[in-house]
């Protein structure tokens, strides 16, 4: 056996499987790792975890809807094992299941504090739309895209833009999210800014929105 000083592929996958704790197929599959982009070609990124084989990824998975994937040869990324090996002899690799699971990691912390988070809108559905949320997919429901009735959604698509987590089911794979309470809270925000600061014979301009 060659010394782990300079282990061969074979010794390193091993090594690496020892580290996580199980047999080949218990010790990556189901896991995140990382690994590192060897080649892309075509519209797949060819990756290396340390196992027997390399894995291809669609370059899609690394961005964001109409974005850039902004990927070179030897990046290193995080990945989801689906299978050590498949029948081409290829690991199994996703990059879509990795941002899943991370991101509801991070959107759960943030729901519990309450936080906005940050979202592309880059889909239309029955009764409202699907937002991306770094990885994890959010229904956004149509009374909840803005204040008012919004008759063309398309220049708020694949923009990104913060959201408020209404409510999230992990077991379920539920998140539902709204912009309008971001507009409204930003509203309110402003509006007591703005009352903070009047003073009694303060002359300012203003625009007459009703006559009745």
């Amino acid at each position: 056996m060659a010394s782990t000083a300079n282990p061969t592929r074979d010794e390193f996958a091993a090594l690496l499987d020892e580290s996580l704790g199980g047999a080949a197929d218990g010790g990556f599959e189901g896991r995140v790792v990382k690994g590192t982009i060897t080649a892309i070609e075509g519209d797949k990124a060819v990756i290396d975890v340390g196992l027997k084989s390399e894995g291809r990824v669609a370059l899609r998975e690394f961005a964001m809807p109409g974005q850039p994937h902004g990927l070179s040869v030897g990046d290193e990324v995080e990945v989801y094992v689906d299978r050590v090996e498949n029948s081409e002899g290829e690991a199994m690799l996703s990059r879509d299941r990795a941002r899943r699971e991370a991101a509801w990691d991070k959107l759960e912390n943030e729901f519990g504090e309450g936080k906005r988070v940050d979202g592309v809108i880059f889909g239309r559905v029955k009764g409202g739309f699907t937002v991306d949320l770094d990885g994890a997919v959010a229904f956004l429901p149509g009374s909840q895209v803005d204040i008012r009735p919004v008759r063309d959604v398309q220049p708020l698509m694949d923009i990104p833009q913060p959201f408020q987590i209404l409510k999230m089911d992990r077991r379920r794979g539920n998140i539902v999210v709204s912009r309008r309470a971001v507009l409204e809270e930003t509203r309110a925000e402003q509006r007591s800014g703005l009352i903070s600061g009047l003073a009694e014979g303060q002359i300012i301009d203003g625009v007459v929105k009703n006559i009745t």
